[in-house]
């Protein structure tokens, strides 16, 4: 069993920046997958993106291209989700979430296993 455990969230000012990071336990992480996902007040769960493991190939949604950044520390099983240019409708509160499959498209969030808690995020305007 994969165990997830975000941090990192907080209270940030638009136009502002924040790092999370997810902690990965449980298994060994050659084939494995981590997504990231949101869900905002009163609209559904939204992919972000997600980087495999096995190659370190990445994947952005379109929605937040070129504002966050997906990485990963192999040796300290950590990753990141790191936010720039905050906005105020990035607000709420984000998961990261494991899996095994492996492939070119990680945007639905039953193909994940396992969820981190979550960590609130919110921008102020």
């Amino acid at each position: 069993q994969v165990q997830l455990v975000e941090s990192g969230g907080g209270l940030v000012q638009a136009g502002g920046s924040l790092r999370l990071s997810c902690a990965v336990s449980g298994r060994t992480l050659s084939n494995f997958a981590m997504g990231w996902f949101r869900q905002a007040p009163g609209i559904e769960q939204e992919f972000i993106g997600a980087i495999s493991w096995r190659d370190g190939n990445i994947y952005y949604s379109r929605s937040i291209l070129g504002r966050f950044t997906i990485s990963r520390e192999n040796a300290k099983n950590m990753g990141y989700l790191e936010m720039y240019g905050l906005k105020a409708e990035d607000t709420g509160i984000y998961y990261c979430a494991g899996t095994d499959y492996y492939g070119n498209f990680y945007g639905t969030a039953s193909m994940y296993d396992s969820w981190g808690q979550g960590t609130q995020v919110t921008v102020s305007s």
